[in-house]
């Protein structure tokens, strides 16, 4: 099957590198990674042949790169609880309190993201109790080959949630946009929101299109492959 027909999850769990051609072109393939190549091309109006040739140089897997379709459902649960995680709750209480400090030196600012700390605070909270409810219930059950129907679609209906406060990020910051004066903190601000909007796409990412993808053997039909 061509780049095209595939899935903007699909392409980006399984070219390494995809993610990166992906944010250049502002592609959401963790929300909206069901979208086909050529929809999401054609929806935004982006260059074919560019993108295409962009994706056509990773084809070659990178000698570090995990297909985590492949691996274990422990070991991708725990990857994601370390590198995703963990990384949030480090992630957001310094960039609220970055933010804070810019919304408070440059209050007079025009290009100054008002309303931007208590956006994070928000986001935080909420990121806390789905991480958390992720844990404490869902997770178990997936390590368990237990896929509850329920529970996985709180949690994608709670990604979706997730999805739009990143596009609410992003209109708070004009796309992560700095003036051409803008201070250390504001600078290290939003290289600080761009890493943990990359970061969050990828976790959606890896728990919608793999993780909660119930395998074809769970509920003990054999996918063929196990013979």
């Amino acid at each position: 099957m061509s780049l095209l027909e595939q899935s903007l999850g699909n392409i980006a769990t399984s070219v390494a590198g995809a993610t990166a051609v992906f944010h250049r072109y502002k592609l959401d393939f963790c929300c909206g990674g069901n979208l086909t190549l050529r929809e999401a091309i054609a929806k935004r109006q982006l260059p074919e042949e560019e993108l295409l040739a962009a994706l056509a140089e990773l084809q070659k897997p990178a000698e570090d790169f995990i297909d985590w379709r492949k691996a274990p459902t422990t070991e991708l649960i725990e990857h994601i609880y370390l590198n995703f995680h963990q990384r949030h709750r480090m992630q957001l209480p310094e960039l609220i309190r970055l933010a804070r400090r810019v919304e408070q030196v440059h209050e007079l600012d025009p290009n100054c993201p008002v309303g931007l700390t208590e956006h994070l605070n928000n986001m935080f909270q909420e990121l806390e109790s789905h991480m958390m409810k992720e844990e404490q219930i869902l997770f178990p059950m997936l390590a368990n080959g237990i896929y509850p129907a329920g529970p996985i679609s709180q949690m994608e209906e709670e990604h979706l949630e997730h999805g739009d406060a990143l596009e609410v990020l992003d209109q708070l910051t004009h796309n992560l946009t700095l003036p051409e004066d803008a201070c250390n903190t504001w600078t290290a601000l939003y290289a600080g929101l761009k890493a943990l909007k990359e970061d969050l796409m990828l976790h959606i990412l890896l728990e919608n299109q793999i993780l909660f993808a119930k395998p074809a053997h769970a509920d003990g039909n054999c996918c063929g492959g196990c013979q």
